[in-house]
């Protein structure tokens, strides 16, 4: 658990969220140049549309550090759109971490504010970063004393970004491998796991987006819902790349679907 690092990224809507979320996606070898393609979280066709994410997806990260660890960081892309705070809350439930990112030209706002509220809700350690620096508006200096003056986070901690030209995205790795807390939890204790989202597949059933607190599944193992009762044979687990991974098992500290 040592090498994983659990984070989302929390912004005010068309702060860059998304498109940062995709250059980190780019950057870790998961989709070639010719296979990118802008807002690849974004799954349905209406937060493409519209240009907003409304469900939370994962995705896990491979990344090789300067320090010379392969580390997994996985990454809950969260809604950006003030309707959507629940969707919010939920995901930061399953993370120990979050970038905050505010845009060099439109500085700190509302939308801002409340999801960093709800990740010192959620105990995480935020990491503050400034994206689209190379617009001609980009006033980083302002923002940054915005962010230390009405956010009380420290500046040193503030990223410089542009996700759009994939420029201080490197820095950002590092300041989560360096600055984010790894998961707790042991693998061999009772099993308890965090569920944070949920769809239905007509040939696989339902899956669900979950972090495993404490303990190990494996396919073929019986759960148990605590809210209603009911029980499950598990038939699959894995971990979110651009696609569906299946796994052996998922243990304490990990982030994927069952």
């Amino acid at each position: 658990m040592e090498y994983i690092r659990n984070f989302s990224i929390i912004a005010h809507i068309d702060h860059g969220k998304s498109t940062l979320a995709d250059r980190m996606i780019q950057l870790c070898g998961l989709v070639s140049e010719r296979e990118f393609k802008d807002q690849l979280l974004d799954n349905m066709d209406i937060e493409r549309e519209r240009g907003i994410t409304i469900k939370s997806q994962t995705i896990c990260l491979p990344y090789q550090a300067q320090n010379g660890n392969q580390y997994a960081l996985n990454l809950v892309d969260t809604p950006g759109h003030v309707d959507f705070s629940y969707e919010v809350s939920r995901a930061l439930a399953a993370c120990e971490g979050a970038l905050l990112i505010v845009d060099a030209a439109q500085g700190v706002e509302a939308q801002t504010l409340a999801n960093l509220y709800l990740a010192m809700e959620n105990d995480l350690e935020v990491i503050p970063v400034i994206n689209k620096i190379d617009l001609p508006s980009a006033e980083p200096e302002t923002v940054s004393l915005q962010i230390e003056e009405d956010l009380g986070l420290d500046s040193d901690m503030i990223q410089l970004c542009s996700a759009k030209l994939g420029k201080g995205v490197e820095e950002i790795f590092e300041a989560i491998v360096n600055h984010l807390p790894p998961p707790e939890g042991d693998p061999a204790a009772a099993l308890q796991i965090l569920i944070f989202d949920a769809n239905y597949d007509a040939y696989r059933g339902t899956i669900v987006s979950c972090r495993v607190i404490n303990g190990t599944i494996r396919p073929g193992d019986q759960i148990t819902f605590m809210s209603t009762g009911a029980s499950y044979r598990v038939e699959e687990v894995g971990l979110f790349r651009v696609k569906k991974e299946s796994q052996k098992k998922l243990q304490a500290g990990e982030v994927g679907y069952i």
